[in-house]
Protein backbone atom coordinates (compact mmCIF):
# COMPACT_ATOMS: atom_id res chain seq x y z
CA UNK A 1 0.00 0.00 0.00
CA UNK A 2 2.54 2.06 0.58
CA UNK A 3 0.93 5.58 0.75
CA UNK A 4 3.07 6.60 4.01
CA UNK A 5 6.54 6.10 2.08
CA UNK A 6 7.44 9.57 2.14
CA UNK A 7 7.24 9.89 6.20
CA UNK A 8 10.83 7.99 5.65
CA UNK A 9 12.10 10.97 4.67
CA UNK A 10 11.38 13.79 6.44
CA UNK A 11 13.69 16.63 6.39
CA UNK A 12 14.83 15.16 2.94
CA UNK A 13 13.02 17.87 1.19
CA UNK A 14 14.35 19.94 -1.08
CA UNK A 15 13.97 23.32 -3.30
CA UNK A 16 14.04 22.90 -6.73
CA UNK A 17 15.38 26.37 -7.84
CA UNK A 18 16.79 26.21 -11.72
CA UNK A 19 19.23 29.56 -12.40
CA UNK A 20 20.98 30.97 -15.78
CA UNK A 21 24.00 32.93 -15.52
CA UNK A 22 22.96 36.20 -16.95
CA UNK A 23 24.90 37.53 -19.48
CA UNK A 24 28.02 40.39 -18.53
CA UNK A 25 31.05 41.70 -20.20
CA UNK A 26 33.62 39.38 -19.57
CA UNK A 27 36.30 41.35 -21.79
CA UNK A 28 38.95 43.10 -20.14
CA UNK A 29 40.78 46.14 -20.87
CA UNK A 30 43.74 46.05 -22.66
CA UNK A 31 44.69 49.25 -21.26
CA UNK A 32 46.30 49.87 -17.79
CA UNK A 33 44.61 51.15 -15.06
CA UNK A 34 44.86 54.96 -15.16
CA UNK A 35 43.30 55.16 -18.56
CA UNK A 36 39.74 55.88 -19.15
CA UNK A 37 37.63 53.21 -18.97
CA UNK A 38 35.22 51.84 -21.79
CA UNK A 39 32.33 52.06 -19.16
CA UNK A 40 29.78 50.78 -22.18
CA UNK A 41 28.15 47.52 -22.83
CA UNK A 42 27.23 46.48 -26.72
CA UNK A 43 23.97 45.32 -26.94
CA UNK A 44 22.98 41.94 -28.76
CA UNK A 45 26.63 40.70 -27.85
CA UNK A 46 25.55 38.21 -25.27
CA UNK A 47 23.69 34.95 -26.83
CA UNK A 48 25.86 32.62 -28.75
CA UNK A 49 22.88 30.35 -28.84
CA UNK A 50 25.34 27.68 -27.13
CA UNK A 51 22.72 27.38 -24.12
CA UNK A 52 20.96 24.25 -23.89
CA UNK A 53 17.17 24.01 -21.78
CA UNK A 54 15.18 21.40 -20.60
CA UNK A 55 12.46 19.69 -22.04
CA UNK A 56 9.09 18.67 -20.64
CA UNK A 57 9.27 15.55 -21.47
CA UNK A 58 11.05 12.80 -19.17
CA UNK A 59 13.79 12.51 -21.17
CA UNK A 60 17.52 14.65 -20.67
CA UNK A 61 16.74 18.19 -21.88
CA UNK A 62 17.41 18.90 -25.76
CA UNK A 63 19.49 21.44 -26.79
CA UNK A 64 18.45 25.34 -26.75
CA UNK A 65 18.51 24.45 -31.04
CA UNK A 66 16.57 21.90 -31.45
CA UNK A 67 13.50 23.65 -29.70
CA UNK A 68 11.60 25.59 -32.05
CA UNK A 69 11.03 28.67 -29.47
CA UNK A 70 12.75 29.39 -25.84
CA UNK A 71 8.93 31.14 -25.64
CA UNK A 72 7.08 27.77 -25.99
CA UNK A 73 9.37 26.08 -23.08
CA UNK A 74 9.14 28.65 -20.49
CA UNK A 75 5.62 29.11 -21.04
CA UNK A 76 4.55 25.24 -20.62
CA UNK A 77 6.51 24.71 -17.51
CA UNK A 78 4.70 27.91 -15.74
CA UNK A 79 1.53 27.74 -17.49
CA UNK A 80 -1.50 26.19 -15.17
CA UNK A 81 -3.94 23.40 -16.18
CA UNK A 82 -5.83 26.14 -17.74
CA UNK A 83 -3.29 26.95 -20.41
CA UNK A 84 -2.40 30.33 -18.58
CA UNK A 85 0.62 32.06 -16.50
CA UNK A 86 -0.80 34.24 -14.07
CA UNK A 87 1.34 36.99 -13.47
CA UNK A 88 1.87 36.66 -9.74
CA UNK A 89 3.42 33.23 -10.25
CA UNK A 90 5.79 34.37 -12.78
CA UNK A 91 6.92 36.93 -11.03
CA UNK A 92 7.29 34.56 -8.07
CA UNK A 93 9.09 32.24 -10.03
CA UNK A 94 11.74 35.23 -10.87
CA UNK A 95 12.22 36.04 -7.25
CA UNK A 96 13.00 32.30 -6.74
CA UNK A 97 15.48 32.27 -8.83
CA UNK A 98 17.20 35.43 -7.41
CA UNK A 99 15.97 37.93 -9.86
CA UNK A 100 13.83 40.87 -8.73
CA UNK A 101 11.17 42.86 -10.25
CA UNK A 102 13.58 46.15 -10.35
CA UNK A 103 16.46 44.13 -12.34
CA UNK A 104 17.37 46.78 -14.94
CA UNK A 105 17.78 43.74 -17.27
CA UNK A 106 14.41 42.73 -17.14
CA UNK A 107 13.05 46.42 -17.14
CA UNK A 108 10.74 45.62 -21.09
CA UNK A 109 9.15 42.55 -19.89
CA UNK A 110 8.40 44.32 -16.59
CA UNK A 111 6.28 47.65 -18.03
CA UNK A 112 4.97 45.01 -19.88
CA UNK A 113 3.27 43.00 -17.38
CA UNK A 114 2.79 46.49 -15.52
CA UNK A 115 0.22 46.92 -19.00
CA UNK A 116 -1.50 43.86 -18.90
CA UNK A 117 -2.03 44.61 -15.07
CA UNK A 118 -3.46 48.12 -15.63
CA UNK A 119 -5.76 46.46 -18.01
CA UNK A 120 -6.64 44.40 -15.35
CA UNK A 121 -5.18 41.19 -17.14
CA UNK A 122 -4.08 38.72 -14.14
CA UNK A 123 -3.17 35.90 -16.43
CA UNK A 124 -1.54 35.43 -19.63
CA UNK A 125 -2.25 33.11 -22.86
CA UNK A 126 0.77 32.04 -24.73
CA UNK A 127 0.49 34.64 -27.29
CA UNK A 128 0.38 37.28 -24.57
CA UNK A 129 3.19 35.74 -22.18
CA UNK A 130 5.60 35.53 -24.99
CA UNK A 131 4.80 38.73 -26.01
CA UNK A 132 5.54 40.23 -22.76
CA UNK A 133 9.37 38.39 -21.90
CA UNK A 134 10.27 38.38 -25.66
CA UNK A 135 12.63 41.17 -25.08
CA UNK A 136 14.35 39.71 -22.22
CA UNK A 137 13.87 35.98 -23.05
CA UNK A 138 17.77 35.01 -23.19
CA UNK A 139 18.08 36.37 -19.08
CA UNK A 140 14.41 34.64 -18.61
CA UNK A 141 15.29 31.49 -20.98
CA UNK A 142 18.53 31.10 -18.87
CA UNK A 143 17.26 31.78 -15.64
CA UNK A 144 15.98 28.36 -15.12
CA UNK A 145 18.78 26.52 -16.47
CA UNK A 146 20.72 26.18 -13.33
CA UNK A 147 23.37 28.04 -14.63
CA UNK A 148 23.92 30.86 -11.98
CA UNK A 149 26.85 30.76 -9.40
CA UNK A 150 24.69 29.78 -6.79
CA UNK A 151 22.59 26.89 -8.82
CA UNK A 152 20.41 26.08 -5.79
CA UNK A 153 19.24 29.66 -4.83
CA UNK A 154 16.26 29.28 -2.71
CA UNK A 155 18.29 26.26 -0.90
CA UNK A 156 21.76 28.90 -0.26
CA UNK A 157 19.12 31.44 0.87
CA UNK A 158 17.68 29.28 3.65
CA UNK A 159 21.14 29.09 5.05
CA UNK A 160 21.54 32.86 4.83
CA UNK A 161 18.19 33.17 6.76
CA UNK A 162 19.66 30.64 9.96
CA UNK A 163 22.37 32.55 10.12
CA UNK A 164 20.90 35.90 10.38
CA UNK A 165 18.35 35.08 13.18
CA UNK A 166 21.22 33.16 15.14
CA UNK A 167 22.71 37.09 14.96
CA UNK A 168 19.55 38.59 16.49
CA UNK A 169 20.38 37.49 19.99
CA UNK A 170 23.78 39.08 20.12
CA UNK A 171 23.02 42.59 21.87
CA UNK A 172 26.26 43.27 23.10
CA UNK A 173 28.54 46.04 22.00
CA UNK A 174 28.00 49.61 21.99
CA UNK A 175 26.49 52.45 18.79
CA UNK A 176 29.27 55.03 18.12
CA UNK A 177 28.33 58.17 19.85
CA UNK A 178 31.46 60.12 18.82
CA UNK A 179 29.62 61.31 15.77
CA UNK A 180 26.17 62.76 17.24
CA UNK A 181 24.45 61.39 14.32
CA UNK A 182 25.73 58.24 14.71
CA UNK A 183 25.01 58.00 18.16
CA UNK A 184 21.23 58.49 17.00
CA UNK A 185 20.47 54.47 15.70
CA UNK A 186 19.00 51.66 17.46
CA UNK A 187 21.03 49.14 18.85
CA UNK A 188 18.12 46.72 17.13
CA UNK A 189 18.44 47.58 13.62
CA UNK A 190 20.21 44.85 11.73
CA UNK A 191 20.02 43.97 7.92
CA UNK A 192 21.75 41.85 5.71
CA UNK A 193 21.85 41.72 1.97
CA UNK A 194 23.38 39.39 -1.28
CA UNK A 195 23.90 39.99 -4.63
CA UNK A 196 25.73 37.27 -6.40
CA UNK A 197 27.76 38.25 -9.41
CA UNK A 198 25.38 36.74 -11.41
CA UNK A 199 22.23 39.49 -10.08
CA UNK A 200 21.06 37.28 -7.69
CA UNK A 201 19.36 38.60 -5.15
CA UNK A 202 18.19 38.16 -1.28
CA UNK A 203 17.62 40.66 1.64
CA UNK A 204 16.48 40.15 5.00
CA UNK A 205 15.60 42.61 8.60
CA UNK A 206 16.32 46.36 7.98
CA UNK A 207 17.95 45.55 4.53
CA UNK A 208 16.18 48.95 2.98
CA UNK A 209 17.33 51.25 6.15
CA UNK A 210 19.57 54.13 5.08
CA UNK A 211 23.12 54.48 7.19
CA UNK A 212 26.30 56.27 6.22
CA UNK A 213 28.97 54.34 4.34
CA UNK A 214 31.70 55.95 7.06
CA UNK A 215 35.00 53.88 6.48
CA UNK A 216 33.35 51.26 4.39
CA UNK A 217 33.66 54.17 1.31
CA UNK A 218 37.40 53.19 1.63
CA UNK A 219 38.50 51.17 -0.73
CA UNK A 220 35.75 52.50 -3.34
CA UNK A 221 37.70 55.73 -3.33
CA UNK A 222 40.60 53.48 -3.67
CA UNK A 223 39.39 51.63 -6.38
CA UNK A 224 38.53 54.85 -8.40
CA UNK A 225 41.68 56.78 -7.63
CA UNK A 226 43.52 53.50 -9.32
CA UNK A 227 40.91 53.09 -11.91
CA UNK A 228 42.07 57.18 -12.99
CA UNK A 229 44.90 57.50 -12.44
CA UNK A 230 46.54 54.22 -11.66
CA UNK A 231 48.34 52.07 -9.06
CA UNK A 232 52.10 53.38 -9.08
CA UNK A 233 50.29 57.16 -9.38
CA UNK A 234 48.70 56.48 -5.83
CA UNK A 235 51.21 54.69 -4.26
CA UNK A 236 53.77 56.78 -4.83
CA UNK A 237 51.61 58.81 -1.83
CA UNK A 238 49.87 56.03 0.00
CA UNK A 239 51.62 52.33 0.74
CA UNK A 240 50.27 49.12 1.02
CA UNK A 241 50.92 47.77 4.75
CA UNK A 242 49.03 47.21 7.78
CA UNK A 243 49.64 49.90 10.12
CA UNK A 244 49.23 47.65 13.59
CA UNK A 245 48.14 50.96 14.82
CA UNK A 246 44.27 52.45 15.79
CA UNK A 247 42.81 53.79 12.09
CA UNK A 248 43.27 57.28 13.13
CA UNK A 249 46.62 57.65 15.06
CA UNK A 250 48.82 60.23 13.62
CA UNK A 251 51.68 58.56 12.27
CA UNK A 252 53.68 57.14 8.92
CA UNK A 253 55.29 54.53 7.46
CA UNK A 254 58.84 54.82 6.65
CA UNK A 255 58.65 56.13 3.22
CA UNK A 256 56.73 58.74 5.06
CA UNK A 257 53.43 58.15 3.80
CA UNK A 258 50.60 56.96 5.04
CA UNK A 259 50.31 53.11 6.11
CA UNK A 260 47.19 52.12 3.26
CA UNK A 261 44.45 53.46 1.78
CA UNK A 262 42.37 51.71 4.77
CA UNK A 263 42.99 54.24 6.94
CA UNK A 264 41.94 57.81 7.94
CA UNK A 265 45.09 59.92 6.70
CA UNK A 266 45.61 57.47 3.64
CA UNK A 267 41.93 57.81 2.46
CA UNK A 268 42.30 61.53 3.09
CA UNK A 269 45.14 61.40 1.69
CA UNK A 270 43.51 59.59 -1.56
CA UNK A 271 40.99 62.27 -1.71
CA UNK A 272 43.77 64.91 -3.19
CA UNK A 273 44.55 62.46 -6.12
CA UNK A 274 40.79 61.84 -7.86
CA UNK A 275 39.81 65.04 -10.05
CA UNK A 276 42.15 67.11 -8.35
CA UNK A 277 41.66 69.78 -11.39
CA UNK A 278 37.99 69.56 -10.97
CA UNK A 279 35.82 71.90 -8.36
CA UNK A 280 35.10 70.61 -5.07
CA UNK A 281 31.45 70.00 -5.84
CA UNK A 282 32.18 68.52 -8.93
CA UNK A 283 34.73 66.18 -7.57
CA UNK A 284 31.80 65.18 -5.32
CA UNK A 285 29.41 64.56 -7.75
CA UNK A 286 31.87 62.66 -9.01
CA UNK A 287 32.46 59.84 -6.46
CA UNK A 288 28.53 60.01 -5.95
CA UNK A 289 28.51 58.91 -9.65
CA UNK A 290 30.67 56.15 -9.69
CA UNK A 291 29.33 54.70 -6.62
CA UNK A 292 25.54 55.28 -8.16
CA UNK A 293 26.79 52.92 -11.19
CA UNK A 294 28.62 50.38 -8.72
CA UNK A 295 25.00 50.26 -7.43
CA UNK A 296 23.05 49.68 -10.75
CA UNK A 297 21.67 53.11 -9.72
CA UNK A 298 19.90 51.44 -6.61
CA UNK A 299 20.05 53.86 -3.54
CA UNK A 300 22.81 56.16 -2.76
CA UNK A 301 22.12 59.50 -0.93
CA UNK A 302 23.95 61.59 0.86
CA UNK A 303 23.46 62.99 4.43
CA UNK A 304 24.31 66.31 4.75
CA UNK A 305 23.39 66.24 8.57
CA UNK A 306 25.89 63.13 9.11
CA UNK A 307 28.46 65.69 7.33
CA UNK A 308 27.77 68.45 9.44
CA UNK A 309 27.53 66.51 12.78
CA UNK A 310 31.55 64.61 11.94
CA UNK A 311 32.36 67.86 10.42
CA UNK A 312 31.91 69.67 13.25
CA UNK A 313 33.97 66.93 15.53
CA UNK A 314 36.37 65.62 13.21
CA UNK A 315 39.00 67.05 15.62
CA UNK A 316 41.50 64.11 14.90
CA UNK A 317 40.78 63.78 11.09
CA UNK A 318 42.07 67.78 10.89
CA UNK A 319 45.44 66.79 12.99
CA UNK A 320 45.97 64.43 10.97
CA UNK A 321 45.48 66.36 7.52
CA UNK A 322 47.46 69.32 9.03
CA UNK A 323 49.94 66.40 10.16
CA UNK A 324 50.38 65.52 6.37
CA UNK A 325 50.61 68.64 5.38
CA UNK A 326 53.43 69.47 7.50
CA UNK A 327 55.54 66.33 6.09
CA UNK A 328 54.95 66.90 2.44
CA UNK A 329 52.94 63.83 1.83
CA UNK A 330 50.11 65.92 -0.45
CA UNK A 331 50.77 66.64 -4.16
CA UNK A 332 51.73 69.84 -4.80
CA UNK A 333 48.72 72.63 -4.92
CA UNK A 334 46.96 70.59 -2.62
CA UNK A 335 43.58 72.31 -0.59
CA UNK A 336 43.60 71.06 2.73
CA UNK A 337 40.62 71.93 3.96
CA UNK A 338 39.16 71.21 0.31
CA UNK A 339 40.22 67.79 0.53
CA UNK A 340 39.11 66.90 4.24
CA UNK A 341 35.71 68.58 3.48
CA UNK A 342 35.91 65.94 0.22
CA UNK A 343 37.02 62.96 2.60
CA UNK A 344 33.91 63.86 5.35
CA UNK A 345 31.44 64.29 2.22
CA UNK A 346 32.65 60.81 1.15
CA UNK A 347 32.02 59.39 4.55
CA UNK A 348 28.98 60.89 5.22
CA UNK A 349 27.33 58.88 2.10
CA UNK A 350 24.54 56.78 2.42
CA UNK A 351 23.20 53.43 1.19
CA UNK A 352 20.86 50.59 2.26
CA UNK A 353 22.16 46.93 3.01
CA UNK A 354 20.36 46.14 -1.05
CA UNK A 355 22.00 48.71 -2.44
CA UNK A 356 25.45 48.08 -1.18
CA UNK A 357 25.32 44.39 -2.09
CA UNK A 358 25.50 45.03 -5.84
CA UNK A 359 28.61 47.56 -4.73
CA UNK A 360 29.84 44.68 -3.53
CA UNK A 361 28.56 42.23 -6.20
CA UNK A 362 30.86 44.59 -8.56
CA UNK A 363 34.02 43.90 -6.73
CA UNK A 364 32.73 40.87 -6.29
CA UNK A 365 32.74 40.64 -10.30
CA UNK A 366 35.58 42.32 -11.35
CA UNK A 367 34.32 45.98 -11.28
CA UNK A 368 31.81 45.07 -13.88
CA UNK A 369 28.41 45.49 -12.47
CA UNK A 370 26.35 42.26 -12.09
CA UNK A 371 22.46 44.50 -13.34
CA UNK A 372 23.92 46.67 -15.88
CA UNK A 373 26.70 45.21 -17.51
CA UNK A 374 28.89 48.34 -17.10
CA UNK A 375 32.59 48.36 -16.38
CA UNK A 376 32.41 50.71 -13.09
CA UNK A 377 36.07 49.53 -11.74
CA UNK A 378 38.82 48.40 -13.72
CA UNK A 379 40.05 45.07 -12.88
CA UNK A 380 43.45 45.79 -11.66
CA UNK A 381 41.96 47.91 -9.46
CA UNK A 382 39.34 45.69 -7.84
CA UNK A 383 42.39 42.97 -7.17
CA UNK A 384 44.36 45.72 -5.11
CA UNK A 385 41.37 46.85 -3.31
CA UNK A 386 40.61 43.79 -2.66
CA UNK A 387 44.18 42.53 -1.53
CA UNK A 388 44.30 45.84 1.02
CA UNK A 389 40.51 44.79 1.97
CA UNK A 390 41.67 41.51 3.21
CA UNK A 391 44.55 43.09 4.85
CA UNK A 392 43.49 46.39 6.39
CA UNK A 393 40.08 46.12 6.20
CA UNK A 394 39.25 45.65 9.65
CA UNK A 395 40.76 47.74 11.72
CA UNK A 396 42.71 46.52 14.36
CA UNK A 397 40.91 43.03 13.79
CA UNK A 398 42.27 42.44 10.22
CA UNK A 399 44.52 40.18 11.59
CA UNK A 400 41.81 37.73 13.21
CA UNK A 401 39.63 38.31 10.12
CA UNK A 402 41.33 37.06 7.47
CA UNK A 403 42.73 34.07 10.03
CA UNK A 404 39.21 33.30 10.89
CA UNK A 405 37.02 34.62 7.74
CA UNK A 406 39.42 34.00 5.23
CA UNK A 407 37.49 37.23 2.71
CA UNK A 408 38.18 40.39 1.89
CA UNK A 409 35.90 43.48 3.68
CA UNK A 410 36.03 46.60 4.98
CA UNK A 411 34.00 47.84 8.50
CA UNK A 412 32.77 51.01 9.28
CA UNK A 413 31.68 52.63 12.73
CA UNK A 414 28.68 53.21 11.51
CA UNK A 415 27.73 49.36 12.30
CA UNK A 416 28.14 47.96 8.21
CA UNK A 417 30.37 45.40 7.18
CA UNK A 418 31.14 44.50 3.51
CA UNK A 419 32.39 41.66 2.10
CA UNK A 420 33.41 40.13 -0.59
CA UNK A 421 33.29 36.52 -1.63
CA UNK A 422 35.43 36.68 -5.35
CA UNK A 423 33.61 35.90 -8.29
CA UNK A 424 31.08 34.53 -6.17
CA UNK A 425 28.91 37.44 -4.60
CA UNK A 426 29.05 40.57 -2.34
CA UNK A 427 27.31 40.96 0.81
CA UNK A 428 26.35 44.27 2.71
CA UNK A 429 25.58 43.12 6.99
CA UNK A 430 24.84 46.19 9.10
CA UNK A 431 24.02 46.65 12.75
CA UNK A 432 25.30 49.75 15.07
CA UNK A 433 27.05 48.62 17.94
CA UNK A 434 30.11 47.90 17.85
CA UNK A 435 32.96 45.81 19.59
CA UNK A 436 36.03 47.45 21.24
CA UNK A 437 38.04 47.36 17.71
CA UNK A 438 34.67 49.47 16.01
CA UNK A 439 33.63 46.65 14.24
CA UNK A 440 29.57 45.72 14.17
CA UNK A 441 29.02 42.72 16.72
CA UNK A 442 26.41 40.63 14.81
CA UNK A 443 28.07 41.39 11.81
CA UNK A 444 31.32 39.78 12.19
CA UNK A 445 29.27 36.68 14.09
CA UNK A 446 27.22 36.88 10.45
CA UNK A 447 30.57 36.47 8.78
CA UNK A 448 32.11 34.02 11.00
CA UNK A 449 28.67 31.77 10.36
CA UNK A 450 29.01 31.98 6.78
CA UNK A 451 32.24 30.23 6.63
CA UNK A 452 31.69 27.69 8.76
CA UNK A 453 28.95 26.99 7.07
CA UNK A 454 30.02 27.32 3.54
CA UNK A 455 33.76 27.09 1.92
CA UNK A 456 34.19 30.13 1.20
CA UNK A 457 37.35 30.75 2.87
CA UNK A 458 39.95 31.22 0.69
CA UNK A 459 42.15 28.12 1.90
CA UNK A 460 38.74 25.93 2.57
CA UNK A 461 39.76 24.23 -0.68
CA UNK A 462 43.01 22.66 0.13
CA UNK A 463 43.14 18.80 -1.03
CA UNK A 464 42.72 17.65 2.34
CA UNK A 465 40.27 20.30 4.08
CA UNK A 466 37.49 18.79 5.98
CA UNK A 467 34.55 19.25 3.35
CA UNK A 468 31.84 22.35 4.20
CA UNK A 469 29.20 22.96 1.46
CA UNK A 470 29.74 24.18 -1.13
CA UNK A 471 26.70 26.25 -3.07
CA UNK A 472 28.62 27.29 -6.42
CA UNK A 473 28.88 23.55 -7.06
CA UNK A 474 25.87 22.66 -9.22
CA UNK A 475 25.63 19.00 -7.86
CA UNK A 476 24.71 16.06 -10.55
CA UNK A 477 21.72 14.37 -8.36
CA UNK A 478 21.96 10.03 -7.93
CA UNK A 479 19.07 7.95 -8.82
CA UNK A 480 18.02 7.59 -5.33
CA UNK A 481 18.35 11.36 -4.63
CA UNK A 482 16.28 12.01 -7.56
CA UNK A 483 13.70 9.52 -7.02
CA UNK A 484 13.16 10.86 -2.69
CA UNK A 485 12.98 14.27 -4.81
CA UNK A 486 10.16 13.58 -7.22
CA UNK A 487 8.13 11.06 -5.42
CA UNK A 488 8.42 13.55 -2.24
CA UNK A 489 7.04 16.46 -4.58
CA UNK A 490 4.15 14.16 -5.50
CA UNK A 491 3.50 13.06 -2.02
CA UNK A 492 2.69 16.27 -1.20
CA UNK A 493 1.17 17.57 -4.46
CA UNK A 494 4.14 20.43 -4.76
CA UNK A 495 3.70 20.89 -8.71
CA UNK A 496 6.35 23.75 -8.63
CA UNK A 497 8.79 21.69 -6.74
CA UNK A 498 8.10 18.93 -10.44
CA UNK A 499 8.76 21.73 -12.48
CA UNK A 500 11.92 22.35 -11.13
CA UNK A 501 12.62 18.54 -11.01
CA UNK A 502 11.62 18.47 -15.25
CA UNK A 503 14.14 21.63 -15.34
CA UNK A 504 17.08 19.86 -14.14
CA UNK A 505 16.01 17.10 -16.55
CA UNK A 506 15.19 14.93 -14.18
CA UNK A 507 13.27 11.00 -15.43
CA UNK A 508 9.82 11.81 -14.41
CA UNK A 509 8.83 7.85 -14.65
CA UNK A 510 11.69 6.73 -12.43
CA UNK A 511 10.29 4.28 -9.55
CA UNK A 512 11.37 3.56 -6.54
CA UNK A 513 12.21 -0.13 -5.01
CA UNK A 514 8.83 -1.29 -5.25
CA UNK A 515 8.08 0.26 -8.84
CA UNK A 516 5.95 3.13 -7.68
CA UNK A 517 6.33 6.08 -9.51
CA UNK A 518 5.15 10.18 -8.96
CA UNK A 519 1.98 9.06 -10.61
CA UNK A 520 1.23 6.24 -8.54
CA UNK A 521 1.83 7.95 -5.73
CA UNK A 522 -0.04 11.13 -6.91
CA UNK A 523 -2.78 8.97 -7.96
CA UNK A 524 -3.28 7.15 -4.29
CA UNK A 525 -3.29 10.90 -2.32
CA UNK A 526 -5.72 12.06 -4.59
CA UNK A 527 -3.18 15.18 -5.64
CA UNK A 528 -4.75 15.78 -8.92
CA UNK A 529 -2.69 18.51 -10.17
CA UNK A 530 0.13 16.57 -9.96
CA UNK A 531 -1.69 13.97 -12.14
CA UNK A 532 -2.18 16.50 -14.42
CA UNK A 533 1.07 17.76 -14.41
CA UNK A 534 2.71 14.42 -14.87
CA UNK A 535 0.15 13.30 -17.88
CA UNK A 536 -0.38 16.92 -19.71
CA UNK A 537 3.26 18.35 -19.25
CA UNK A 538 5.51 15.61 -18.34
CA UNK A 539 3.85 12.46 -21.22
CA UNK A 540 4.56 9.96 -18.71
CA UNK A 541 3.22 6.60 -19.36
CA UNK A 542 -0.29 5.71 -17.27
CA UNK A 543 0.05 2.12 -17.40
CA UNK A 544 3.76 1.17 -15.48
CA UNK A 545 3.19 -1.20 -12.93
CA UNK A 546 4.68 -1.36 -9.40
CA UNK A 547 6.10 -5.02 -8.07
CA UNK A 548 2.59 -6.00 -7.54
CA UNK A 549 1.40 -5.32 -11.18
CA UNK A 550 -0.76 -1.86 -10.19
CA UNK A 551 -0.99 1.00 -12.21
CA UNK A 552 -1.70 4.58 -10.95
CA UNK A 553 -5.40 3.98 -11.96
CA UNK A 554 -6.09 0.87 -9.40
CA UNK A 555 -4.90 3.18 -6.79
CA UNK A 556 -6.76 6.09 -7.67
CA UNK A 557 -9.88 3.46 -7.52
CA UNK A 558 -8.57 1.95 -4.91
CA UNK A 559 -8.76 5.01 -2.44
CA UNK A 560 -11.88 6.80 -4.40
CA UNK A 561 -10.11 9.37 -6.16
CA UNK A 562 -12.93 9.74 -8.33
CA UNK A 563 -11.74 12.55 -10.61
CA UNK A 564 -8.24 10.96 -11.01
CA UNK A 565 -9.71 7.63 -11.71
CA UNK A 566 -11.92 9.40 -14.83
CA UNK A 567 -8.94 11.59 -15.80
CA UNK A 568 -6.43 8.21 -15.80
CA UNK A 569 -9.50 6.00 -17.50
CA UNK A 570 -9.31 8.87 -20.59
CA UNK A 571 -5.67 8.62 -20.87
CA UNK A 572 -6.31 4.42 -20.81
CA UNK A 573 -8.78 4.88 -23.53
CA UNK A 574 -6.35 7.47 -25.62
CA UNK A 575 -3.57 4.91 -26.02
Amino acid sequence: MHRLWPFLYQGVQRQYRCFSRCQQTSRLLSSKAGDPPNTTREEGAENNGEDTVSSTSAKRPAPLSSLPHLEDWVFNLLCNSRGHVPITEFLKALREVGLWENDPRLKETMANLRRQQESHTTRLDFETFSKCITENIVLIGRAFQSKFVIPKFSEFCSHIDKMYWSSVPHKEGKVADYIPQLARFSPDLWGVAICTVDGQRHSLGDSNQPFCLQSCVKPLVYATAVSEVGAETVHRYVGTEPSGRPFNEIALNKYNQPFNPMINSGAILLCSLIKPEDHQADRFDHILKVLKAAAAEEFVGFSNTTFLSEKATSYRNFALAYYLKENKCFPPKTDLIEVLDLYLQHCSVDITCESGAIIAATLANGGVCPLTGELVFHPDAVQHTLSLMHSCGMYDYSGQFAFQVGLPAKSGVSGGIMLVVPSVMGIVCWSPPLDNTGNSVRGLHFCKELVSTFNFHHYDNLKYKSKKLDPRRHRDESSSQQIIDILFAAYNGDVTALRRCVMLGMNMEIADYDGRTALHVAAAEGNIQVVRFLLEKCGVRHDIQDRWGQIALDDAVRFGHTEIEEMLQKAQDKS
